[in-house]
């Protein structure tokens, strides 16, 4: 069947819901769960899943998977198996999208376990994706006639219709594709120089010795450049923003107050006379940052709450009638609630039970219960401002100091206390991130056209095996450089570990927790966007820099066609696709890199031996302005691709 059209008008609303005519009607026949669909899906989503535990440790924010997925997998099925089949195509990223979910939920919580000095093996990563993702699976699915159908021009699904609009257009054309793939080939490229040959350095800096000796620098990597286009300008410069307030204010203050102590202050061991600008960051910006991030976290939930009640009040009013409609169409068939019931116990009873998990009675039912709360607001918040921008954070942090409280209050002993705490929060981590996913690709779906408890088990088979990625490229980060070093920072998981050990245990450095949430207040007062200068503060200003880079190139880019602001959008959405790729082709090759790092042949590393740079060429390799001269190469590099206009056939 070909897809020589567009989506209908009513694809946005306009119509109620069930009179709502699919892009493929329901009553044409076409394969969908396919076992090419099934496994091209799975493999995008270890690839997308792998690729974004490797960003979010660095810069704690993962990238959506669902449109560059859309764009490969429609490509594939076409250029490849010269298959022309849509359903198929949204089989692909509907479980491709997975990869991000829980790769996200994974990244937010896990790595405090690391953080705290105990062990986290691939089995614990493994169970609680397994059973988080199921409760975020199935407590969408009482809700995706009401959400989904019900709620249709209501309920927007911003990057779930945008999914939809890729897939029809992609099944067109090519171009799609090769701008992706173009990416993932120069992002792999530029990483294996600096990386793995080490042509360049990947963190040049320089140390502004006027300013108490503090640091300037970038992390000269290819997916920030892409992070930076994808998020644009706005949100750049409030990183940067915060990372100045961090960098150029408060390190040399603390340098400048503290240079005549005589004994260290509290959180450090050490005399701030021997500190330098990266000690500082560690020990006391950082928990600065953390309270500025918690602060956002809750007023960002708190902003929400009014739509969280209406959501759940409303989402459960919707939930009669679901069972008792007669199932006809392909795009009603879903899954029984009883299965939706007897999964819910069956998670219940594993995480009670398990061996690795045993969260015991109190620990398991605390964790289904939140589950069940956030995955239906998580759901509908996915349909008013998008999977993006969805507080998963806000709601875990919430999710946490309740657990945390609740187990402290039955007087758990504070390490039993802090990892059941950790472990139960994961599983409704993973559980809000997923369900949000979930909410997003069924509507794509219903959009489509497709077999809703198709698309789901489908989902649920991506995250189950990408899982086994997400851990494995967590585990060699950690391996490899450390959870929580200035290689592998893992924000939000150091967030989330203070959080816990502050409530079980009270020994935070509070004044500087509340001193980071005053300036969080003080970021609403004044009208800005809390949580993006609080990651500022609470980021190297290597990787803010970076950032803001791409940012500025997307800024050019739809500058050079102001006047004609149709093209400009076509621009913007090609260099959008090519960010994509450098992302994924730099976080890829970064596992590569990562995994040579740890092989030995003859005694000697296998990374020094491939390293070019540093052995033939070391002044020019060593000098932090080759560093910047490549990365400011690659930038322009995106620029002008991105303002090519390609020509039509």
């Amino acid at each position: 069947m070909t897809t020589n059209k567009k989506l209908s008008h009513n694809a946005y609303g306009g119509i109620k819901g069930e009179d709502y005519m699919p892009f493929v009607p329901t009553d044409v026949a076409m394969p969908e769960a396919t076992t090419i669909s099934i496994i091209i899906g799975i493999i995008f989503a270890c690839i997308f899943a792998a690729a974004n535990v490797y960003l979010g440790l660095q810069v704690g924010m993962t990238i959506a998977a669902g449109i560059p997925a859309s764009i490969l997998g429609a490509g594939i099925l076409k250029k490849i198996f010269r298959r022309n089949n849509i359903l198929e195509a949204n089989m692909i990223q509907s479980v491709a999208a997975m990869g991000e979910s829980i790769a996200g939920g994974i990244i937010y919580t896990l790595p405090a376990i690391i953080i705290w000095g105990m062990t986290l093996n691939l089995y614990t990563i493994f169970v609680c994706t397994a059973l988080g993702g199921l409760l975020g699976l199935i407590f969408v699915i009482p809700f995706r006639k009401y959400l989904i159908v019900e709620q249709h021009g209501e309920l927007i699904f911003p990057e779930g219709m945008a999914a939809a609009e890729v897939l029809v257009t992609g099944m067109e054309g090519g171009s799609g594709l090769k701008t992706v793939t173009t990416g993932i080939g120069v992002g792999a490229l530029f990483k294996f120089f600096s990386s793995a040959f080490k042509i360049w350095q990947e963190s040049p800096e320089w140390v502004i010795t006027p300013l108490q000796g503090t640091l300037i620098g970038v992390n000269a990597m290819a997916s920030l450049v892409g992070v930076g286009f994808i998020v644009g300008l706005e949100v750049a410069l409030y990183m940067f923003g915060g990372a100045l307030i961090a960098w150029l204010g408060l390190i040399p203050l603390i340098k400048y107050v503290g240079a005549d102590l005589m004994t260290p202050l509290f959180p450090s061991a050490s005399l701030i006379s021997e500190m330098g600008a990266w000690d500082i960051w560690s020990q006391y910006i950082r928990y600065i940052g953390a309270g500025a991030v918690a602060a956002g976290g809750f007023i960002s939930l708190g902003k929400s709450l009014p739509t969280i009640i209406k959501s759940f009040k409303t989402a459960l009013q919707g939930l009669g009638g679901n069972s008792e409609t007669t199932i006809v169409k392909r795009t009603d068939v879903d899954t029984p609630l009883t299965w939706v019931l007897g999964a819910a116990i069956l998670v219940f009873i594993l995480g009670w039970f398990l061996p690795g998990l045993k969260l015991g009675a109190l620990g398991s039912f605390l964790a289904v219960l939140f589950a069940f709360f956030f995955a239906v607001v998580s759901a509908r918040m996915a349909g008013i401002i998008g999977v993006s921008n969805n507080p998963v954070s806000g709601m875990t942090i919430a999710t946490l100091l309740f657990i945390t409280g609740i187990l402290k209050l039955f007087r758990y002993e504070e390490q039993a206390g802090m990892n059941t705490a950790i472990l139960s929060g994961a599983v409704v981590c993973i559980a809000i991130a997923v369900a949000g996913g979930v909410a997003q690709s069924l509507k794509t779906t219903y959009i489509i056209g497709g077999t809703p408890k198709k698309v789901e088990w489908g989902m649920y088979l991506g995250l189950f095996l990408a899982s086994f990625a997400a851990g494995g490229v967590l585990l060699m980060l950690h391996n490899s450089y450390g959870i929580g070093s200035k290689a592998v920072p893992a924000p939000q998981a150091t967030l989330m570990s203070m959080v816990i050990k502050g409530v079980m245990t009270g020994q935070l450095p509070w004044t500087l927790v509340v001193v980071g949430a005053i300036l969080g207040i003080f970021c609403a007062l004044a009208g800005l966007p809390i949580l993006p200068v609080a990651l500022g503060l609470y980021l190297p200003i290597h990787l803010t820099t970076a950032i803001l880079t791409g940012g500025i190139v997307r800024t050019f880019v739809t500058k050079k066609f102001k006047t004609n602001e149709e093209q400009g959008k076509l621009q913007t959405e090609r260099g959008i696709l090519l960010s994509s790729g450098l992302v994924a082709g730099d976080a890829l090759t970064g596992i590569l890199v990562a995994i040579i790092s740890t092989i030995t042949i003859g005694g000697t590393p296998l990374s020094e031996k491939i390293s070019i740079g540093t052995n033939f060429m070391p002044s020019i390799a060593n000098s932090p302005w080759t560093a910047l001269v490549a990365f400011i190469l690659l930038a322009y590099w995106v620029y002008a691709f991105s303002i090519r206009i390609e020509e039509k056939a």
